[in-house]
């Protein structure tokens, strides 16, 4: 099987406790994003959905834009202006701005890059 480099990941996080992964994958037939819950986390007593539009399951959620979720915890108007431009990635990149600004989010849901 041939490995995808395109293929990028970050964590999810629900406060202390690792919830599940969100991919981006431009190439296959499944192009678009994935998110899974962790499996130790929907074994966890007291375990709450990251968005009561992606409610607590096995199997992973596919999506061909960005989940409407994860595209809330971005900044817009004038900070996504600056933030693109501080950080050098393109406002339409919403994948890659998710990852490099996950980590400072409102609420109890962050995002960290895989490595």
């Amino acid at each position: 099987m041939r490995k995808n480099k395109n293929k990028q990941a970050a964590l999810v996080f629900y406060g202390k406790d690792l919830a599940g992964r969100i991919c981006k994958d431009p190439e296959g037939p499944r192009s678009g994003y994935e998110f899974e819950y962790d499996a130790a986390y929907l074994q966890k007593s007291g375990a709450r959905p990251i968005s009561l539009a992606m409610p607590l399951q096995k199997e992973k959620y596919h999506s061909k834009v960005l989940f409407p979720f994860f595209e809330g915890l971005l900044p817009e108007g004038w900070l996504l202006e600056l933030t693109s431009q501080t950080l050098k990635i393109d406002p339409d990149d919403k994948f890659n701005l998710l990852i490099h600004t996950g980590s400072d989010t409102v609420g109890a849901v962050t995002v960290l890059p895989e490595d």
